[in-house]
């Protein structure tokens, strides 16, 4: 073994076999759970599907709270439905995927673009490397742009966006423009005294 492979060595390395099992994060059967990536498979992720009515009535079949009004493009993926609810009015890109181990809630007149990935869980400083999960709220108006991640925990506030690629490892606040990994501000988006929609 030569010195750079030997630099390290004595740093224990997490045994993955025992680490502790995601399934805790599913909340249903376990047959429901592959039943429901067979039908996410065929009329949610499928390209070839094109129509959005068919995407959120598969959605909602399994639990997800939709509001009306919503655009819900192809190639999208969703961990678990029962553990989504989006508000009246939003438009969900092509290609996002939903990894909600834990709750996402989206508000009312939402946009989340092109590619976005969100997360709910991490094994991060866990030396275990079990699961823990947190949930993630964005609130009305705001607009994830495309190829962006937000992570567990966080809060998208109303009215904020989301420069593209950017990363939200942190609240938003509300009515701010983001850009960077991690996201920072960089502009107002809006009047923050409350210039906007009306709805709660």
């Amino acid at each position: 073994m030569s010195e750079g492979e030997n630099k390290g060595a004595d740093i224990p390395v997490i045994p993955l076999k025992d680490a502790p099992g995601e399934r805790v994060a599913w909340g249903r059967p376990a047959i429901v759970v592959y039943f429901w990536g067979l039908v996410e498979w065929l009329l949610v992720t499928n390209a070839l599907q094109v129509s959005s009515r068919v995407r959120v009535a598969a959605l909602r079949a399994f639990g997800a709270k939709i509001g009306s009004g919503v655009i819900y493009r192809p190639r999208t993926r969703v961990k678990f439905p029962w553990k989504l609810e989006i508000g009246d009015d939003c438009w969900i890109g092509e290609g996002v995927w939903i990894h909600n181990q834990d709750q996402v809630t989206i508000g009312h007149d939402v946009v989340i673009s092109q590619e976005t990935f969100i997360t709910t869980g991490s094994h991060a400083h866990r030396r275990d490397m079990a699961l823990v999960t947190r949930p993630v709220v964005i609130e009305p108006g705001a607009w994830i742009t495309a190829r962006c991640i937000v992570t567990g925990g966080v809060m998208v506030g109303r009215s904020s966006l989301m420069s593209p690629g950017s990363v939200a490892r942190n609240s938003v606040e509300p009515g701010r423009v983001v850009a960077g990994n991690p996201a920072r501000p960089i502009a107002d988006r809006v009047d923050r005294g409350g210039a906007g929609h009306n709805g709660a």
